[in-house]
């Protein structure tokens, strides 16, 4: 049999006081006294009384509801930043509600209208790789819902964001394998529609020219981030009539695929092939070798976001919106 849903007129019935004393007392209204206000937590919470949220959100035109907005949980990344930021925002006493995307856009979108739908007061956000429209974002814009972006960002939409540096940690990473003795190095690189793609792609092509080293576009190769393609495109470079000698990834499971397949053909590492990634994944210093790999704070950066969005809806965001770039640190590992 269903349980009696406890009202604020049944608690004022059982102390004897007003139902708007009683409600200020639950919704912690300053004037109320202090005893009168213990009396009324504690029969509450007897009683099993639960706020009436959506009436609430209705009157104060506030949910407390932050939505999380990611391209996919496979990685270990977006579930850490997700945690780092969820800290944050909890603690400023918001709600969390969280969609991933499975890399779809057409699944994006639909997140999107069902954040909306359910009112929330802001949105971090870190868009697919097929994203290429933004309109279903910027109608959080329209709606004065404050976005930031983290991670993957939309260069067109004037919004508060926070990446890491993207660039200095790729030229760092292929400085060292050019310090290191490596003249002919490979890139697997993102899709070219993120910019954090196309920033490690720059940081790739710059450390070569500083070096001296010429850019070779067969080393060069863009690809969907899915595994099955990274396998083909490993294997295709080491088929090469000049196999590189290094090969720097995207991100740390591609990295990690390099090496399977260098075991798999038995190739050593890193005699035959040096191999830095990209993320420092907590599997990179459990392969063997340990990866090499360039250190993304990720946990710094889902705090970051959180304090843009926190900053943006309480109304003390600065008019140009604040874009955050945080270091990043390389790790060199047994891999290079």
């Amino acid at each position: 049999m269903q349980r009696h849903l406890t009202t604020i007129i049944d608690i004022a019935r059982q102390l004897g006081i007003s139902k708007s004393t009683v409600s200020r007392a639950l919704t912690d209204h300053p004037n109320v006294n202090a005893k009168t206000r213990q009396r009324v937590l504690e029969l509450a919470e007897q009683l099993d009384y639960q706020r009436n949220q959506l009436a609430i959100s209705l009157l104060t035109n506030q949910t407390r509801t932050i939505g999380i907005l990611v391209p996919e949980f496979i990685s270990y990344f977006f579930p850490r930043v997700i945690i780092s930021a969820q800290q944050v925002l909890t603690k400023a006493g918001y709600n969390v509600v969280i969609c991933q995307s499975g890399e779809s856009y057409e699944m994006e979108v639909s997140n999107a209208h069902t954040l909306l739908a359910n009112r929330v007061d802001g949105l971090l956000v870190s868009h697919t790789k097929e994203t290429r429209n933004f309109d279903h974002l910027r109608t959080f814009q329209r709606k004065s819902i404050p976005v930031v972006f983290f991670n993957r960002v939309c260069e067109d939409m004037n919004v508060p964001n926070v990446t890491v540096d993207d660039y200095r940690g790729a030229f760092v990473a292929v400085e060292h394998l050019i310090q290191s003795g490596r003249r002919r190095i490979a890139h697997l690189a993102g899709p070219d529609s993120l910019p954090n793609t196309r920033n490690r792609l720059n940081g790739y092509r710059d450390a070569l020219l500083h070096y001296g080293l010429p850019i070779e576009p067969e080393l060069i190769i863009s690809y969907d981030l899915t595994l099955e393609k990274a396998n083909i495109y490993i294997n295709h470079l080491l088929n090469l009539p000049q196999p590189p000698d290094a090969l720097f990834t995207i991100n740390d499971p591609t990295a990690i695929e390099v090496l399977k397949v260098c075991r798999s053909r038995g190739l050593h590492v890193p005699n035959e092939l040096a191999i830095v990634g990209f993320s420092n994944d907590p599997i990179s210093e459990l392969v063997e070798p340990g990866l090499t790999t360039v250190v993304q704070p990720v946990d710094d950066l889902g705090r970051e976001a959180a304090r843009l969005l926190l900053n943006a809806m309480e109304g003390s965001a600065t008019e140009m919106p604040e874009r955050v770039v945080l270091p990043t640190q390389l790790i060199v590992r047994g891999s290079s």
